[in-house]
């Protein structure tokens, strides 16, 4: 058998494997994985990383959050096609390297003394002179002379036409640091992402891959969590995150993974002694701290540290950052107060992140399971009270050109909206879960707060999922700063008795003695007001079937009972008579209080008109109660990344070679000069050239300046073949 063939198929194999050599060593390859590379950043920098799955579900819908998931975009850097990519600019840039530094190495050491005479005239520097002495006397002045200049000379002896070495070829190089700094900025770059792929999640996928770790998904206790779940203390790299609440420690972090946690056991445990926020005017945080103490696991040894953000602790190889701050199990006290008028008010007491079950009886007789989870407590509230109506006419009067113009300039971060920052007090923030499993996120105010119009309101809020805006019922406070007299106002529309009595007591100091015949009509018509406003009126009904009441309800009585033309009048009539009656009512349910009545001023005034809007949002306010929070004692927890990252020394490491190179390339030119010297007249005939890799004006400068020191000559022009210069 011949074999031709395979020698044919050798030939192909080594032509592939030249051609893919190839392709991973070119410039274009390289440039193509970085811009990869640049896109995914910018990615991973826009896109929240390791959000859970309903987030960027609640953000982007369950298409894109599928798609974002399938892609990995949730954890780009953690993404097996960006660590591939990493790999491959790695190998790269490497063959890169290897293939280029040995020639820009070999390149240095050699002066190139062997250039032909001839070649020198091609040069676009070049230069010619006679000289004073002998060729070698020549070649040994001007050689000195480019010693201390700094280069460096080789000098060369040559035959010639008169006579066996009586020529001279000088050959000087300098900036030969150039080619250096290309072959450090490429080692940076190989240096930079071996770094990045050591302390990333490579360790960690080849343990799980390799070693039998899995993500864990379920809930429960720390140290229930089994074995597979846990990474060894002798883990070479990770990056974690570890919550301590005050008085407590913690030695096991966690990794987030996209489908699961992995759990870091660590060779020491963090106790939080305290923890140190401070504020700045707008309610930012200006300052984390937190005083720790690491005891050592294996020799029980303490020690205290303090932890800042940009001010990391360091124990046995492993950093610990202040990351953020969280609730570490504040305790709260809320009250319940009724919103319905059938439930009862009552007390109870939780801690954040925890739950508390009720049993709610339906007004059919059958029970709900409602479960109260206590989600949040933030003790500073800074809102801006500062914002102008925007959509308010400006009164020409009072515009002054001098002061809108230096309002508009100055400094970039000024502005033209006025702000009036102010902490609004504490808040607690819960969630009301039923049976199937649906749930409303709240947030209540604990104080009154005047939001401009001097009348203070609670601040209720409510919103069905984490994406929306909250959405807040204000409940105005009465004069002894609770929201008791607006509850009990509702609770009183629903009392027959109790709203025939107001209606009267208003017709009776509304209705002229004289005219004693108007009393039964009007103590009718405010009557029904106020049935249309309690929402009793069964043939008013809501789009999703209860009962309308509010300001809505006399809108649809009127639309359908009253004629257009005469809509506008009764309307305002019918609402006078609902302020009135109100306040007759209020003016009972503080009575019945021991509470002092009602003054007949503008804070009245002010408290009846909050009353009549906030009783009006009342009905769509989806819960049967409200919890307020009465007390509370906070406890603050500290967030801390705990890292391992052997790696960022080599990344140090390739940052140094990056500037080192960075600075090679751009301020350092690789210039080289040759000079023939040939005896002439008695003297020395000097033909001078320089090269450089980059022409720059310098370099012109430069030459003609070392033209006239070294031979006493002036730069020729090149001419182009057409002539001219």
């Amino acid at each position: 058998m011949s074999d031709f063939p395979l020698r044919d198929r050798d030939s192909s194999r080594s032509q592939a494997v030249r051609a893919t050599l190839e392709l991973l060593a070119s410039m274009r390859f390289a440039i193509s994985l970085l811009t990869v590379i640049c896109i995914a950043s910018v990615i991973g920098t826009v896109l929240k990383q390791h959000e859970p799955l309903v987030n960027y579900v609640n953000q982007f819908g369950p298409f894109w959050a599928q798609l974002f998931l399938a892609l990995k975009l949730n954890a780009v850097y953690s993404a097996w096609w960006f660590l591939l990519i990493l790999a491959f600019l790695v190998i790269s840039t490497s063959l890169c390297v290897s293939r280029h530094a040995p020639k820009y190495l070999a390149d240095i050491r050699n002066y190139k003394e062997n250039i032909r005479e001839q070649s020198l005239k091609a040069f676009h520097h070049r230069a010619e002179a006679e000289v004073a002495g002998s060729t070698e006397e020549a070649a040994r002045r001007i050689g000195q002379q480019l010693v201390s200049g700094g280069w460096k000379v080789k000098m060369q002896q040559r035959d010639t036409a008169a006579g066996p070495g009586t020529g001279w070829m000088l050959a000087a190089k300098a900036g030969a640091a150039n080619k250096l700094g290309y072959i450090a900025a490429h080692c940076a770059i190989v240096l930079i992402c071996i770094g990045g792929l050591f302390d990333g999640d490579l360790i960690v996928r080849a343990q799980m891959m390799l070693g039998g770790k899995t993500p864990y998904t379920g809930g429960g206790m720390i140290s229930d969590v089994a074995p597979e779940h846990r990474l060894s203390t002798k883990n070479p790299t990770f990056r974690g995150n570890l919550m301590v609440s005050e008085g407590t420690q913690s030695g096991t972090a966690i990794l987030n993974q996209s489908d699961g946690i992995l759990l870091q056991d660590l060779p020491f445990s963090v106790e939080l002694k305290k923890f140190i926020v401070e504020y700045y005017s707008t309610g930012m945080p200006k300052l984390f701290a937190s005083e720790i103490v690491i005891h050592d696991r294996a020799t029980g040894e303490k020690l205290e540290k303090r932890v800042e953000v940009n001010h990391p602790a360091s124990y046995k190889g492993i950093e610990i950052y202040q990351s953020s701050f969280d609730d570490g199990g504040s305790s709260v006290k809320l009250h319940a107060v009724p919103m319905d008028g059938v439930s009862q008010p009552f007390d109870v007491e939780g801690v954040i992140g925890n739950s508390t079950e009720f049993v709610r009886k339906l007004a059919d007789g059958q029970q709900d399971k409602v479960t109260l989870e206590y989600t949040a407590l933030r003790t500073i509230n800074v809102e801006n009270f500062g914002g102008q109506d925007k959509s308010a006419g400006t009164d020409v009067r009072k515009v002054d050109l001098r002061q809108a113009i230096d309002e508009r300039l100055g400094a970039a971060h000024k502005t033209t909206d006025k702000k009036d920052l102010r902490n609004i007090g504490p808040s607690v923030g819960y969630k009301l879960r039923d049976a199937s499993g649906q749930a409303r996120e709240f947030q209540n105010y604990m104080l009154p707060v005047d939001t401009g119009d001097g009348q203070p309101v609670f601040l209720l809020g409510v919103r069905e999922n984490q994406a929306d805006q909250m959405r807040y019922l204000r409940v105005p406070a009465d004069p002894e700063g609770t929201m008791n007299t607006f509850m009990q106002l509702r609770q009183a529309m629903q009392n027959r008795a109790q709203a025939e009595k107001a209606a009267r007591a208003y017709v009776q100091r509304a209705v002229d003695v004289s005219r004693p015949e108007l009393a039964e009509p009007l103590t009718q018509s405010a009557l029904k007001a106020l049935e249309l406003f309690a929402g009793q009126d069964s043939k008013l009904k809501a789009p999703d079937g209860r009962p309308l009441g509010g300001l809505q309800a006399i809108s649809g009585f009127m639309d359908s009972n009253v004629p257009e033309a005469e809509r506008e009048r009764a309307g305002e009539v019918l609402v006078r008579i609902l302020n009135g009656v109100l306040f007759e009512l209020a003016q009972q349910v503080r009575q019945q209080a021991g509470l002092k009545p009602f003054e007949n001023d503008e804070k009245t005034q002010a408290f009846m008109t909050q009353s009549v809007f906030s009783l009006s949002d009342a009905q769509f306010y989806p819960a049967p109660v409200v919890f307020m929070l009465q007390d509370f004692k906070q406890v603050q927890a500290s967030v801390f990344q705990v890292a391992r990252a052997p790696g960022k020394n080599i990344v140090y490491l390739g940052c140094l070679f990056l500037i080192i190179g960075v600075f090679a390339m751009l301020y350092v030119r690789d210039r080289r000069i040759w000079i023939w010297l040939t005896p002439a007249n008695g003297g020395s005939h000097a033909n001078m050239a320089l090269s450089t890799n980059r022409k720059t004006m310098d370099g012109d400068r430069e030459f003609a300046m070392l033209a006239d020191k070294l031979i006493g000559a002036r730069p020729l022009q090149k001419k182009t073949p057409g002539g001219s210069v």
